[in-house]
């Protein structure tokens, strides 16, 4: 029997696990795995079971673009939630909060805030772009 997903993330202290034929871990901050992922790996992502620490509308945005099939995850947002149960995500969670806070806990998530009112995945992709070469630019882009 193949161990849980959400037992292999809180065991390993992983921010993300992902399952497909395979299983790989990871260790990134915000959607920056999840991300890399869908740009460099999409066809892993394709049917693949997933366990995320705290999934908010950017990453369950990525998730469906990416075609996953199950998510686990400790928190979920109500955006997020809304989102995917439009799709044939499998979604199990243990907490839901109405929104991803920051870091500092001072004020939304700047990803969840800048996807908040967008209606597909694909728009949220557009925004998670913008923000992520924001920061390898080395500038922050606040909305």
């Amino acid at each position: 029997m193949m161990p849980d997903l959400f037992d292999i993330l809180q065991t390993g202290h992983y921010s993300l696990v992902v399952r497909n034929g395979e299983t790989k871990t990871f260790t990134g901050r915000g959607v920056s795995d999840l991300f890399r992922l869908y740009g460099e790996h999409p066809a892993f992502l394709q049917g693949a079971e997933i366990a995320d620490k705290v999934v908010g509308k950017a990453a369950a945005s990525l998730m469906i673009l990416g075609g996953v099939r199950k998510l686990q995850t400790g928190t979920i947002s109500s955006l997020a939630l809304e989102l995917l149960r439009k799709y044939p995500v499998e979604v199990s969670f243990l907490q839901e909060v109405p929104h991803i806070e920051n870091r500092g806990k001072t004020g939304w998530c700047p990803l969840e805030s800048r996807c908040r009112d967008l209606q597909t995945p694909q728009e949220c992709l557009l925004s998670i772009t913008d923000f992520i070469n924001a920061q390898n630019a080395g500038t922050s882009i606040q909305k």
